[in-house]
């Protein structure tokens, strides 16, 4: 009996689907729904439900795809955002990748502290952030001119980019709100190059900032923030 019994087992055991196999069911089925590209399929350890990595954002799903959740997943027990945390590692990179020849070089005291910024001229958010950065010390500041708002933002990019000394320029339009005065003709392929990089890396909100560990972090945060988060990366 038991020698009958065992190939049936084990033929039973390998027909079964493995995660990979759901993955990949789930991926095609979430790309149907919503018609965007699913980035990748992980399986959680909350509920049977997979995370799905879509555009840029986290979708939350079972395993027939039977309802498609949206928002933060908390950990009930330790009262973590899990959203959060993952979002921190999917969205993060190499900065070393970055192109940083493309962006305005600001360096205050030794520079030892490294942070990149991707960031509109017609942002209010960024000309907060702008006054804020202001206020540190011993950094080096890259920031990618990244024109998404309007056509008023791709020409004062091009004007910053062109002056002769572009953190200046940039710093009384951001600071002072003194307009840039140059005409934008010269070569301004590196502005077109970090639009075109941005929408690879999905930006689609300024400021957007990146620290030498590679993680991202959208948005104007808090200037406490910014220093707690260089102390950790330097």
């Amino acid at each position: 009996m038991h020698r009958k019994l065992l190939p049936l087992a084990l033929a039973a055991t390998m027909s079964l689907p493995t995660l990979a196999d759901e993955a990949a069911v789930i991926k095609k089925a979430v790309e149907a729904k919503l018609a965007r590209t699913v980035t990748s399929v992980t399986k959680t350890p909350y509920l049977g439900l997979y995370e799905v990595y879509v555009d840029g954002q986290i979708v939350y799903t079972d395993e027939k795809v039977s309802a498609l959740l949206i928002g933060a997943l908390v950990d009930g027990k330790t009262m973590k955002n899990v959203t959060d945390e993952r979002m921190q590692k999917l969205t993060a990179i190499k900065f070393a990748d970055l192109p940083l020849a493309l962006a305005v070089k600001q360096v205050r005291g030794d520079g030892k502290r490294v942070f990149a910024t991707f960031e509109d001229p017609n942002c209010g958010y960024c000309k907060k952030l702008a006054k804020d950065i202001a206020k540190l010390e011993n950094v080096t500041i890259y920031t990618f001119l990244y024109p998404i708002l309007s056509p008023d933002s791709l020409e004062k990019s091009n004007q910053i980019w062109c002056a002769t000394d572009r953190a200046k320029a940039w710093n009384e339009w951001m600071i002072d709100g003194k307009a840039p005065g140059g005409k934008g003709d010269c070569d301004t392929t590196a502005v077109k190059k970090t639009i075109e990089m941005g929408r690879k890396l999905a930006i689609t909100g300024t400021p957007t900032i990146f620290f030498a560990d590679g993680e991202r972090i959208p948005g104007a945060i808090p200037i406490a923030k910014i220093e707690q988060k260089l102390a950790q990366t330097k």
